[in-house]
């Protein structure tokens, strides 16, 4: 039996019909993998060292230039509401909402109206410059909008009823 297996793998490979494993077109082979490394690895070494910076929000609006010096802060340090005013907002809303609060003291001492329409957008007025450059770089849609705007057109365009 085993002289008759070893006959017929012989025929096949006089053939060229049956070849013993092993690896063919070695050459071809690694060539091949090391482009597909050299691709996969290109964007990464490319921009090793060039992370985008982060957009610095423009606060140069009417609304803040035509204030005193003195006056011209916001209700929190501007380090806490870089990292926090989602938290202080979803706050804000929670209070008015479900506890009827509208006042919110602020670091300095200042009450100020919990109003995301009059208080915050009353300063902050360019939505391009100011909300939607940090926003589109850290790529999130926030949902501040979906209650007392029609998105930010209407501010864009300057067309903001009071809020009631």
């Amino acid at each position: 039996m085993a002289d008759e297996r070893k006959k017929t793998i012989d025929a096949l490979k006089e053939t060229g019909f049956f070849k013993p494993k092993g690896l063919y077109d070695r050459g071809k082979v690694i060539i091949g993998i090391l482009i597909l490394a050299a691709l996969v690895a290109f964007p990464l070494v490319y921009n090793i060292g060039k992370a985008a910076k982060a957009p610095e929000p423009e606060l140069n609006t009417p609304a803040i230039q035509a204030l005193p010096e003195s006056e011209r802060v916001c209700v929190e340090p501007k380090s806490y509401m870089t990292e926090n005013h989602m938290k202080l907002l979803n706050e804000w809303r929670d209070q008015v909402v479900r506890e009827g609060r509208r006042d919110y003291t602020g670091f300095n001492g200042k009450t100020h109206t919990i109003s995301l329409q009059n208080t915050c957008i009353g300063c902050h007025s360019n939505y391009d410059n100011f909300c939607n450059r940090c926003h589109t770089y850290s790529g999130i849609t926030p949902y501040c909008w979906n209650c007392h705007l029609n998105k930010p057109q209407e501010w864009a365009a300057g067309t903001l009823k009071e809020e009631k």
